[in-house]
């Protein structure tokens, strides 16, 4: 990465220490500091990029701060604590924003083109990835637990956890829609919007479309006594008046042992 983009470039000598006992975090900086000598085509620089969201779904939030990406206190800065936040965070800790032992649960990278997102789940169990393939005008591919969704649409550079179990993101809606304007000023060039859900339990994607009369502008999806509802905007959220109501699937149960 050129070190005019690099967030490693806000060495902090703290992170070391841990560094040395991850590997992950390890491999990480060291994609970061590759000089890309063996990259001559934009297939090799997206295959390049897909190498960091595979990374990235073996790292750590400690991983990440370490790197000096943006975080959830201050998108537009490294850790400002390392050493409360390289700390072992408490067991059964939820989603968490710093300075905290264990670090952030979200990180972004503001300093480079990569539009790079990094949102863990509680406890740090499952974590997505928002990761552009080339130049700022190209789709963006994001990656639940190392699973790519929805390669074949246009989806949002971030996305948000319900339950601790499904990654919701947003794509561009579908053209044929009445209300749907392109280009527009609205959400990802579009006036209408699709809703995209990985089960992380299941690994199983679901890809939300609406219908005529569904003009979900800002759709917000919630989980609510095993059903999924959505909703067109946060207006609607408010007044509790979903567009749409299907079951969602139930958790995955442990098969009981015998013997």
């Amino acid at each position: 990465m050129d070190d005019d983009f690099s967030p490693h470039r806000w060495e902090i000598e703290v992170w070391h220490e841990w560094l040395r006992v991850s590997p992950t975090g390890a491999e990480l900086r060291a994609w970061w500091t590759d000089e890309r000598t063996d990259r001559t085509g934009p297939d090799d620089e997206e295959r390049h990029r897909e190498r960091l969201a595979e990374i990235l779904t073996r790292a750590a939030p400690r991983d990440c701060a370490a790197l000096g990406l943006g975080c959830s206190r201050r998108v537009d800065r490294p850790c400002r604590d390392p050493r409360l936040c390289r700390q072992d965070p408490p067991a059964g800790s939820r989603l968490r924003s710093g300075p905290v032992p264990g670090a952030c649960s979200s990180f972004i990278d503001c300093w480079s083109p990569l539009g790079l997102r990094v949102k863990f789940s509680g406890n740090d169990r499952h974590r997505a990835v928002h990761l552009r393939l080339g130049p700022p005008v190209d789709p963006v591919g994001v990656w639940v637990d190392g699973v790519r969704i929805a390669p074949d649409l246009w989806l949002d550079e971030s996305g948000y956890w319900l339950d601790d179990r499904f990654y919701v993101v947003e794509a561009s809606g579908p053209d044929d829609h009445p209300e749907q304007l392109i280009p527009s000023m609205g959400h990802l060039g579009c006036s209408i919007m699709t809703v995209v859900v990985h089960d992380v339990e299941r690994a199983t994607t679901q890809v939300l479309v609406p219908e005529a009369g569904e003009n979900w502008t800002w759709p917000v999806l919630r989980v609510t006594d095993g059903t999924f509802r959505v909703y067109a905007d946060e207006a609607a959220l408010e007044a509790d008046t979903p567009d749409r109501i299907l079951p969602a699937a139930p958790p995955v149960r442990s098969r009981p042992r015998h013997g």
